[in-house]
């Protein structure tokens, strides 16, 4: 007995030692004009008790920006001050274009200079990531916000190029996120797992079904989180099932066609 609650202090104590800081990652489905007040509130409800959020899919054209101020002022409400940031709308075509978002607690993390697009790949690849810097008790780590082009196009001629990333910026302690619309069991991510990467999900289905039976809703192994273990621990992984909060899942759809994961970052 005695050992036990000596390994849990000790758990404790080296935990509190490492930065820890809550991440969320969300394909929102064209977040923009479209989607009601009363879907931005759910999404606000579903996303307060986290430091960080990440949003793929923010609409390019007008609504989408406007969207995004209107979920932070939506967070504002819920008791903490929040921040955000867009991007431009990424160098694909004007069909598949969009922008991505940041919104983040400013009493728990800071922005460290000003979030950017990738440029040196952005030509390779349609949505090119979105980076921003944060620093938590003093550890910085930089997101990479992703959104890859759909299954049937192939997305691993995208990803592949991920594994340059992090020897382009050997400063930046870099966390992907976002739909990749890859399994993280694919060949693609083998150079990075030999880079210590790891995913913070492993079998876990994000999208939604066109239609749930059985319980059964999710489809696709999409969406994940891939950290460098070298640099940064994680616990309390979690997918947020957030469509059995509706009884009709179509109304739930409206909200999303993909689920949220969260994961809280331990940086060492």
């Amino acid at each position: 007995m005695k050992l036990k609650i000596l390994q849990i202090l000790l758990l404790t104590l080296t935990t509190s030692l490492h930065a820890q800081v809550k991440i969320l990652t969300w394909n929102v489905e064209n977040l923009g004009s479209s989607k009601s007040d009363s879907t931005i509130t759910y999404i606000a409800n579903t996303v307060k008790d986290y430091d960080i959020i990440a949003l793929q899919e923010v609409v390019a054209g007008y609504g989408g920006a406007q969207a995004v101020a209107k979920l932070a002022d939506e967070l504002d409400r819920k008791g903490a001050k929040w921040d955000y940031a867009i991007s431009d709308p990424t160098s694909s075509s004007v069909y598949k274009t969009e922008r991505y978002a940041f919104i983040w607690k400013t009493v728990k993390v800071r922005l460290v200079n000003k979030p950017w697009l990738e440029k040196k790949y952005g030509l390779l690849i349609d949505r090119e990531p979105y980076y921003a810097t944060f620093e938590y008790n003093k550890k910085q780590f930089t997101l990479a916000n992703f959104h890859a082009i759909t299954k049937s196009k192939q997305p691993e001629t995208e990803i592949k190029h991920f594994k340059n990333l992090p020897g382009q910026y050997p400063n930046l302690n870099i966390v992907f996120v976002g739909d990749f619309n890859c399994p993280e069991s694919h060949t693609v991510f083998n150079p990075l797992k030999k880079m210590g990467y790891k995913p913070a999900f492993e079998n876990q289905k994000t999208s939604l079904k066109k239609k749930c039976e059985n319980n059964n809703c999710l489809s696709n192994e999409f969406d994940n989180i891939w950290y460098n273990s070298g640099k940064i621990g994680v616990r309390n992984a979690k997918a947020i099932h957030f469509y059995k909060d509706f009884k009709d899942f179509a109304k739930a759809k409206e909200v999303s066609d993909h689920i949220p994961l969260t994961t809280e970052l331990i940086i060492k």
